[in-house]
């Protein structure tokens, strides 16, 4: 049989064992400190593990780059963007730099100069990619120099990178042919690092933003070379604008190329176009410029989508792929 719950006497309200109207946290199955009488899991806790494990659809939004955060989370092989705290950095600490991903998927390291490199392709633990990533950031500013931050769970009230970095400040990411930036001498590491960043350069697949518009990647792959764009529209208005563009032959980036589908991640959709594998990054600069006031105009019609339009978006609809 079930143990009985523990009941307060008849009559007798059960009495609060903290102050100030805040309950700590203590193990899942201990008393709730509020005096309830109930285990934590089933009482404070539940609401605790419930904001922990909520799922944020859009970690990046209100941050500037939204578009390339996502990318560097998911598209970017080695990528570097230097942050900008709102309150300034703290002393020892000469910079802050995100990164893609770090030595032994490390989620953030203080350097011997003290500066912070933060890790984004990270596994984290909770439903908030910014919150955890915010948990790090500050763990990572008060380590010891010479020291990697380990994985742990951020508090449910924690703050978020919206809450840390400067929302005024440039987002402007740096795209790598390797990870040399992990070590800051390259050329004198130890054998050891050298293999380890001859490996992961190796598996690296060639990346190049574009200039002219915001959040377009060009990547080579061994068959055909790709775009990926992360688009900020909301999903329905983006699909309807391409279906148009789609069904009026106008969706591509010029001779040899076509518009595959789309990737969703973190709330955001990135269009992917099939490229001819001779076709290079600064060959679509133009081209995507010119898509991006095609597709500007398509996104400020409102009319009803034609039959060729509503087959369009069919097709483009179940082309997509989720990765986040």
């Amino acid at each position: 049989m079930a143990k009985k719950r523990p009941q307060p006497a008849r009559g007798i309200k059960p009495q609060a064992q903290v102050a100030g109207g805040e309950v700590p946290v203590v193990g899942a199955r201990e008393p709730c400190p509020c005096g309830s009488g109930r285990r934590y899991k089933a009482c404070h806790g539940r609401a605790a593990a419930h904001a922990v494990t909520e799922l944020v659809q859009r970690p990046f939004e209100g941050l500037a780059g939204e578009g390339d955060w996502v990318a560097l989370r998911e598209l970017v092989p080695a990528a570097t963007a230097t942050l900008t705290l709102k309150d300034g950095l703290p002393e020892g600490v000469p910079s802050v730099t995100l990164a893609t991903v770090l030595p032994m998927a490390w989620p953030a390291l203080r350097r011997d100069d003290g500066s912070v490199l933060l890790g984004l392709q990270n596994d984290t633990p909770s439903g908030d990619l910014s919150r955890d990533l915010a948990d790090t950031l500050l763990r990572a500013l008060t380590a010891k120099p010479g020291t990697p931050v380990a994985a742990e769970r951020a508090p449910a009230d924690g703050p978020r990178l919206q809450d840390l970095l400067d929302a005024d400040a440039p987002f402007e990411p740096e795209v790598h042919t390797g990870f040399e930036f992990w070590v800051p001498d390259a050329e004198n590491a130890t054998p050891e690092v050298s293999a380890s960043l001859e490996r992961a350069n190796a598996a690296a697949i060639p990346t190049v933003r574009l200039t002219g518009v915001d959040a377009a990647y060009w990547c080579e792959t061994p068959d055909k070379n790709h775009l990926r764009w992360v688009m900020p529209y909301a999903e329905d208005q983006l699909l309807d604008a391409l279906a148009r563009l789609h069904a009026a032959g106008t969706s591509s980036l010029g001779e040899g190329t076509r518009l595959v589908g789309s990737f969703r991640a973190h709330g955001l959709m990135v269009p992917v176009w099939d490229l001819p594998s001779e076709t290079k990054a600064q060959d679509i600069e133009k081209p995507a410029a010119e898509l991006a006031e095609r597709l500007t105009a398509a996104l400020a019609s409102d009319a009803p989508l034609s039959p060729e339009e509503r087959r369009a978006r069919g097709g483009l609809t179940n082309r997509q792929v989720t990765l986040s």
